[in-house]
């Protein structure tokens, strides 16, 4: 049986992983065991740090919409509360974006949250 060397598959392999540790301190870009590990924690940190950007998007968007609630004379979950009942189909992206560019909608809405909060609930 005939004998493979590996050599182009390691080094092809090797220089995939320090073309992705470019930037990394010391060792952890030129050295191939080290800069393993440093690619591996730092595509795991980037998986996550996805995850994560979304619910610090969602913390901001209701930092702002409360902001402008309070203007308004309410608070973030009674004014979110206000337009379920009126029926206000609106994410917080949206409510966010409106706060912040027009308050004048965003007034409006508030309004009408404040309507339908003081009509009795039914049953």
């Amino acid at each position: 049986m005939s004998r493979v060397k590996r050599g182009v598959v390691a080094h092809r392999r090797h220089k995939k992983v320090l073309a992705l540790t470019q930037g990394h301190r010391g060792q952890r870009h030129r050295l191939i065991k080290r800069a393993n590990e440093s690619m591996m924690h730092a595509l795991r940190y980037n998986y996550v740090d996805r995850k994560d950007r979304k619910g610090n998007f969602r913390e901001l968007w209701i930092v702002r919409v409360n902001a402008a609630a309070r203007l308004q004379g309410l608070s973030y979950s009674r004014l979110v509360h206000g337009l379920k009942l009126a029926g206000v189909e609106l994410d917080r992206k949206a409510l966010a974006d409106l706060a912040v560019t027009r308050p004048d909608a965003f007034a409006q809405l508030a309004e009408q949250a404040k309507a339908a909060l003081a009509v009795p609930a039914a049953g």
